[in-house]
């Protein structure tokens, strides 16, 4: 198949382009850094140099696709209210602009990669696709509610007769992740992690090869108008971080930092986030974790799509093994 990538030189792009060139599929896949495609060229994909923003770009890939995985998000939590816009005109907008074009293109086959985060906090709730929060209680973040916007954008085009199939993950880890979770991860094996931050704070964590094989399941088998929840292990922030320590032969911190503590650090949030590696909206930041767990079954994508995970503990020791 010829397949539009957008987020192909992402944490989860790169593989699924990588996926898909093994088998012999023809990549077409957008890239706003052409400093950073080197290894998709390398790969044999085909480059089209452009972002979210450029319309012409995306209607330039999507021509003549069999197939467009849309896996590109700006999925930074934390952020200064002034880059909020931008966050906005990527997830929500940058998604309607993919959807649109691959519709108007006539490509038979839509895969969005969307957020097991759409869910919101679902508490003890175990939530399957059938799920629906309470948007009344408001959002977690700014990533929180653009990428739920963008999956509604997504649902109504489903409604409208698009062959969209919507794919869900949990918190995804791996080699060469970037994000919040890689930044724990790296603190409690490096022993700078003295203290659990939010110890109850549960998400369900997906290795990156794991869903990227998934992201491809559901190229193949999904059912168009459906969604999957790809998740993985369920684990608390302590287990999280105890796990690492273990495999890290380091003594895992057995303190919580109080919530107030960390409340009080919100004024001088930019320089709490500098010295810990956190980002500079601390009070975002804290309003995703506490008090908060996005529980979620991948019962569904098990059973049609032949989806499949390693246990935690073992993808972390891998993860580490890695470097």
């Amino acid at each position: 198949m010829r397949i539009f990538l957008t987020g192909g030189t992402g944490f989860i792009g790169r593989r699924i382009a990588a996926r898909l060139r093994d088998r012999g599929d023809d990549v077409v896949a957008l890239v706003r850094s052409p400093a950073k495609a080197g290894p998709l060229a390398a790969g044999g994909c085909e480059i089209v140099e452009g972002d979210l923003t450029s319309a012409e770009a995306i209607e330039r890939g999507v021509r003549g696709a069999d197939a467009v995985i849309h896996a590109a998000a700006d999925y930074r939590v934390g952020i200064p209210r002034r880059e909020r816009p931008a966050l906005h005109e990527a997830n929500v907008r940058g998604t309607e602009r993919v959807l649109d074009a691959a519709i108007a293109a006539g490509v038979p086959r839509i895969v969005y990669v969307s957020t097991g985060n759409v869910f919101g906090n679902t508490g003890e709730t175990v939530a399957d696709e059938t799920y629906r929060r309470d948007t009344g209680k408001g959002f977690l973040s700014a990533y929180d509610e653009t990428k739920y916007l963008a999956h509604q954008a997504a649902v109504e085009r489903i409604r409208q007769g698009a062959p969209i199939v919507i794919v869900q993950p949990g918190a995804v880890y791996g080699p060469g992740d970037t994000s919040q979770v890689a930044n724990i991860i790296d603190q409690t094996r490096t022993g700078r992690m003295k203290l659990v931050m939010f110890p109850e704070f549960t998400l369900s964590y997906v290795h990156v090869d794991d869903l990227a094989d998934g992201i491809v399941g559901a190229l193949d088998a999904g059912t168009p108008g459906e969604a999957y929840v790809m998740g993985g292990d369920h684990a608390t922030m302590r287990e999280l971080v105890t796990t690492v320590a273990e495999l890290s032969h380091r003594k895992p911190p057995r303190r919580a930092m109080p919530t107030p503590v960390i409340k009080s650090g919100i004024p001088i949030g930019p320089l709490v986030g500098k010295l810990m590696g956190f980002p500079p909206n601390l009070a975002e930041l804290i309003r995703t974790s506490d008090g908060v767990a996005i529980r979620m079954t991948d019962a569904k994508a098990r059973r049609e799509l032949g989806y499949s995970t390693r246990g935690l503990r073992k993808g972390l020791a891998q993860t580490l093994a890695a470097g």
